[in-house]
């Protein structure tokens, strides 16, 4: 076990108690196992199938198999320490075409994964939906269709029944920005749409259905519901950017945030976009109160202004002197940005702010394949940064509640396979085997130094 060191301890400090700590994974990214025991087809079920689509070929199979060796993940969580688990549950293991019954095998996995949580006093801290639901509902519309939202509660209502006895915290919808920024938007994920412009109907579609996830848990018992969206500070890269900036912080933040926070879409008219697709009651039940919001931060994003005409005015490129990630220019290292953008939530939103939760918050950086010990610095210094973001945050009168690392384990990294690996946890994708990373060792000494 490694020792707590001065820096870590100094850290630990700076979090005022009950502060909780979390790591997180989803479930395609992790379970493998994807036919058998009455699982159904999604949308990356079908995108895997792409030929040439995913860098590496990668179908997620076998990665983790934590659908079969869940027992070695809840031993790595309580190795940790950690207060919290925050997983996903797959719709199409649920419920295999997103309409009907359940499907008890599916839910049979998840109770046993919720009690082996509570055994190990890791509380359970499920995620409804991240990214992958049926692919039978995206023939019939997808996001793009208000009969989503149905579906989705009625998917809700079958996982409360069942898990609603033990599991009280809830995550719904996964960040719906990048489901309709990349999935619909510009087709880097699944379903791989390209319609730009027309995809903002899924922003709506999307919140609709988290309402009415909202109104089936809170029903249900629910103690502790919110949803987490992937926010970004958005920054010029000149100073005659201002509307390059304001256009993208409205399609990444606000479209997002304003109508779950204050019952309004912003001015859409006002940057030439159509209106929201909304009826009436739509947006009393999208702004139903929140225990938290969630906050998944990756890295700022600089834009400039569009080098030449189309249907978005800005550009996104590389920000100018700072350290990148493995994934390179697009995805620069800044911690400042993170603390700049929870002082900004707080005073764009005020009093109509819940307490925030940090729900994703992570780095991939090179590494081998082959099980192996990984001697991760540069997560290690990715994190420790982060982590003092949110303390400066606290400190400056942010009500943050948790943080999480993305993420426990390496995965399937969509459209990157396994080429991208952002775990606490090395996996050797070819034969699932676990090897912990010195970050997952620091990561577990600042726990135990903030419970002391």
């Amino acid at each position: 076990m490694s020792e707590v060191t001065l820096d870590q301890r100094a850290l630990a400090a700076r979090f005022p108690a009950p502060f909780r700590w979390s790591a997180a994974t989803s479930s395609f990214q992790i379970e493998g196992a994807r036919r058998g025991d009455g699982r159904g087809r999604s949308i990356w079920d079908a995108q895997v199938e792409v030929p040439d689509w995913v860098k590496d070929g990668a179908t997620a199979e076998p990665g983790p198999d934590s659908y079969h060796r869940f027992g070695d993940d809840v031993a790595l969580l309580r190795g940790l320490g950690v207060d919290r688990y925050r997983f996903s549950l797959s719709w199409v293991r649920i419920q295999p075409e997103g309409t009907g019954p359940a499907e008890p095998r599916g839910l049979d996995y998840y109770d046993r994964l919720v009690d082996a949580l509570l055994d190990a006093g890791v509380t359970p801290f499920p995620t409804l939906y991240h990214w992958d639901h049926p692919q039978a509902l995206e023939e019939a519309g997808g996001w793009l269709a208000r009969e989503m939202a149905d579906r989705f509660a009625d998917y809700t209502q079958l996982v409360i029944d069942r898990l609603g006895d033990r599991v009280h915290h809830w995550y719904t919808l996964n960040e719906p920005v990048s489901m309709t920024l990349q999935g619909y938007g510009v087709g880097t994920l699944a379903p791989a749409r390209q319609l730009v412009i027309e995809a903002l109907p899924t922003v709506h579609h999307q919140l609709l259905a988290h309402g009415r996830a909202v109104q089936v848990l809170r029903a249900g018992g629910a103690a502790e519901i919110g949803i987490p969206n992937n926010h970004t500070l958005v920054r010029a890269l000149r100073d005659d950017d201002g509307a390059a900036v304001a256009t993208y912080d409205l399609l990444h933040n606000r479209i997002f945030a304003d109508p779950i926070l204050t019952g309004a879409y912003p001015d859409l008219e006002m940057y030439g976009l159509p209106p929201m697709p909304v009826h009436d009651g739509d947006l009393a039940l999208i702004s139903a109160p929140l225990d938290f919001y969630g906050i998944n931060f990756y890295n700022p994003t600089t834009v400039t202004q569009a080098s030449s005409p189309g249907p978005l005015p800005f550009e996104i490129v590389p920000t100018p002197g700072l350290p990148v990630t493995g994934f390179g220019p697009e995805w620069p290292i800044d911690p400042a940005a993170l603390r700049e953008l929870l002082i900004d939530f707080r005073d764009r939103y005020g009093a109509a702010l819940p307490p925030i939760v940090i729900g994703e918050n992570g780095a991939s950086f090179p590494e081998p394949d082959e099980a192996v010990r990984v001697q991760d610095d540069d997560r290690i210094a990715y994190l420790a940064g982060h982590i003092a973001a949110v303390a400066d945050a606290i400190e400056a009168g942010v009500d943050v509640r948790e943080y999480t690392v993305w993420s426990l384990l390496d995965n399937f990294e969509w459209a990157e396979g396994f080429t991208q690996r952002f775990g606490l946890v090395h996996v050797d994708q070819r034969t699932s085997d676990r090897t912990p990373k010195a970050s997952y060792d620091w990561y577990r000494a600042l726990i135990r130094e903030a419970h002391a």
